[in-house]
C-alpha cells in the first residue's frame, strides 16, 4: 500500500515533467509544445522507502506518453545521469527524482507485478479528507512466482533506450517499457497492461522476458 501525504511540492510534478519531458528523445515525433496530465498509477515499494509513481500525460497533438519516475530521500548511488531534479516536499523533505527505469526499486516492483498478475498499489492518505478516487488501473499478465527476482537487488540494473521504447536489464531480467502509448498495439506474452478514464480497452505499458 502506498502512503500519500497532503503535501506541497516545489518543484510541483506536473511542473518538473513539463521541463524534462521535452528534452527526451523517445518522444519522438510527438508535439510536446503542451502536456497535460491524464492520470498516474503506484507500485509499492516493499521497504517503505521509495516513492515509485507512473505518470501519463497527452501532448498537443494526442499522444500518450508513460513516464515512470522514483522518489527517494537520498541520492541513488551511481545513478547521476539518471536524476531529473529534486524537489521540496513540505511533509518528507527534500526528494530525489529519478528515471524510474533505470531505478532497482522500479525494476524489481515492474517485474514481480507482470509474473505474479499483481495490479498498481492500493493507496493510504496520510490525512483521509485529501483520499482521491483511484481512476487508473494496471493489471500483470503473469500467474507465478518470479524465480529471478533476487538477481534483481544483486545485479547492476541497465537501460537503452530505441525509438520510444526503454529496455532495462537487470539480471536475467529484461523488461521493456512502452514510453509512447499506442492503444491499439498487439500483445501477448508476460506484459503490463491498464485502462484510465478515456481509455477502456487495456493498453500495453511494459512487457517481460526471463532469461
Amino acid at each position: 500500500m502506498a502512503l500519500i501525504h497532503s503535501a506541497t511540492l516545489n518543484p510541483s510534478k506536473i511542473d518538473l515533467l513539463r521541463a524534462w519531458v521535452p528534452e527526451q528523445p523517445w518522444t519522438g515525433s510527438a508535439d510536446t509544445s503542451s502536456l497535460d496530465h491524464i492520470d498516474a498509477y503506484r507500485f509499492d515499494d516493499p521497504d517503505g522507502e521509495v516513492g515509485i509513481e507512473t505518470h501519463l500525460l497527452r501532448t498537443a497533438d494526442g499522444s500518450v506518453l508513460q513516464v515512470p519516475l522514483t522518489y527517494r530521500g537520498a541520492p541513488l548511488a551511481g545513478a547521476e545521469a539518471f536524476l531529473i531534479s529534486t524537489m521540496d516536499h513540505s511533509v518528507l523533505g527534500e526528494r530525489w527524482v529519478y528515471d524510474a527505469c533505470c531505478d532497482p526499486a522500479y525494476v524489481l516492483a515492474l517485474a514481480t507485478t507482470i509474473r505474479t498478475g499483481g495490479t498498481e498499489a492500493a493507496l493510504e492518505f496520510a490525512n483521509p479528507g485529501s483520499a482521491k478516487e483511484v481512476t487508473m488501473h494496471v493489471v500483470g499478465s503473469g500467474s507465478g512466482e518470479v524465480p529471478a527476482i533476487d538477481a534483481v537487488m544483486r545485479s547492476t540494473v541497465t537501460c537503452s533506450t530505441v525509438g520510444s521504447e526503454t529496455t532495462i536489464t537487470s539480471g536475467p531480467l529484461e523488461l521493456t517499457v512502452v514510453r509512447v502509448v499506442d492503444a491499439a498495439a498487439e500483445f501477448g506474452g508476460l506484459t503490463l497492461t491498464g485502462t484510465w478514464p478515456g481509455q477502456a480497452d487495456p493498453a500495453l505499458l511494459a512487457s517481460l522476458q526471463i532469461g
